[in-house]
């Protein structure tokens, strides 16, 4: 999530954050103990006088923030995280179990907006459950940095395989070319020891079918997740995605190569779905049942592909055709990692115990598979393909 400046205020709500900070911690009527908390009552007082400077959006968060306060003071260091954009776990429960409910029209309903406007809030609605979500992220994004991670990957990918395109003389099922396998960057069992090609194995695609499917899902899910939550956390899912697809290949489908993005897509599309499944009331993007049918027929198609290429006779036997197992792999992250990732936008990922269990799940599994990969090999005396 991309913290700064509202698209409608750029710069006045900082002289609340300014003074109010100035007049909690110095202020005796306000914090005559000087204990680092501030009455409610007190709080709307700033809220009155000073109110006027922020976004609508944010005033509204401000009022139900004092209003969620059943005890009848509000930390600072919950005031300092809202203005900061970083919202605290006791600051989303202030807002989930208050009592008042945010007033005003919603955001689809306001009007006179502009291009990019409309867009930030479409992505709102794509993405996030909550109108006070939706609210908070209408304000603060400012395209910059843009989306720029999953373009990037998506260009990259584009680029190498036109270029191996271009090299192999052949768009469609470039797989079949004897020289495929020889470039540095797909997973090869053989090569297993080249620890890069556990991950730059999704720049190369079987043919222009699995690039177009990959793309287009990786385009229509990744690029608003990312507007959203941000390049670092979709870049960890979707890494955490394409490793655990190649080790899962390494361990369950031995003597198979791998290419193609699809760990990474599939990880981030399966969270998202679940994401939106888990939150079906709160979620209010338009045609939502049908863009989630339309979304699992295409993670099938492509899913069926893989499978019927996997067990196609291969053209340079004894080399198998590449592994779908990648595909799972993607899936099992996308529903614990990346479902935690989405579910808190906006949180301290390090404050969610959830996403410990899952990460320390996750690094046991990298582990496991490093030494399987070392060992497993040998011992099982396993007959590999010969190196491309």
């Amino acid at each position: 999530m991309v913290s700064g400046a509202s698209l409608h205020q750029p710069a006045t709500e900082y002289s609340l954050y300014a003074s109010s900070h100035h007049t909690f911690l110095h202020s005796a009527p306000y914090d005559p103990e000087n204990s680092g908390f501030i009455s409610t009552e007190r709080f709307r007082d700033l809220l009155a006088t000073h109110g006027s400077e922020l976004d609508p959006h944010k005033l509204e968060v401000l009022l139900a923030l004092a209003d969620g306060n059943a005890d009848g003071k509000i930390c600072y260091q919950d005031f300092v995280n809202l203005m900061s954009n970083k919202r605290s776990n006791s600051f989303r429960r202030a807002i989930l179990q208050g009592s008042r409910q945010l007033k005003g029209c919603s955001l689809r309903d306001e009007v006179g907006l502009g291009l990019s406007q409309r867009l930030v809030r479409h992505v709102a609605y794509e993405t996030l459950p909550r109108e006070v979500d939706r609210k908070w992220y209408f304000d603060s994004y400012t395209y910059c940095p843009p989306p720029w991670l999953i373009l990037a990957i998506t260009i990259a990918e584009v680029a190498v395989f036109m270029y191996y395109g271009f090299q192999l003389d052949r768009l469609v099922l470039q797989v079949s070319s004897p020289s495929f396998l020889k470039s540095p960057l797909p997973y090869h069992p053989q090569l297993r020891a080249q620890a890069w090609r556990y991950l730059s194995y999704i720049f190369m695609h079987t043919g222009i079918e699995h690039l177009s499917l990959n793309m287009a899902m990786q385009l229509l899910v990744g690029v608003p997740l990312e507007m959203v939550h941000g390049a670092l956390r979709i870049g960890l899912v979707y890494v955490c995605g394409v490793l655990a697809g190649s080790l899962a290949v390494s361990v369950t489908d031995m003597t198979a190569p791998v290419v193609g993005s699809s760990g990474g897509v599939y990880a981030l599309v399966s969270a998202h779905l679940a994401n939106v499944v888990m939150n079906w009331s709160g979620m209010k993007c338009q045609f939502k049942l049908f863009r989630m049918a339309m979304a699992l027929v295409c993670m099938s198609v492509e899913f069926g592909r893989a499978v019927w290429l996997r067990f196609y006779p291969p053209a340079f036997p004894p080399c198998p055709n590449p592994s779908f197992v990648a595909h799972l792999g993607g899936v099992v992250v996308g529903l614990t990692l990346g479902v935690v990732v989405l579910q808190n936008y906006e949180q301290r990922l390090q404050e969610q115990s959830l996403f410990w269990i899952f990460f320390c799940v996750y690094t046991l599994f990298v582990l496991c598979a490093v030494f399987w990969n070392i060992f497993a090999y040998s011992l099982l005396d396993v007959r590999l393909p010969p190196p491309p």
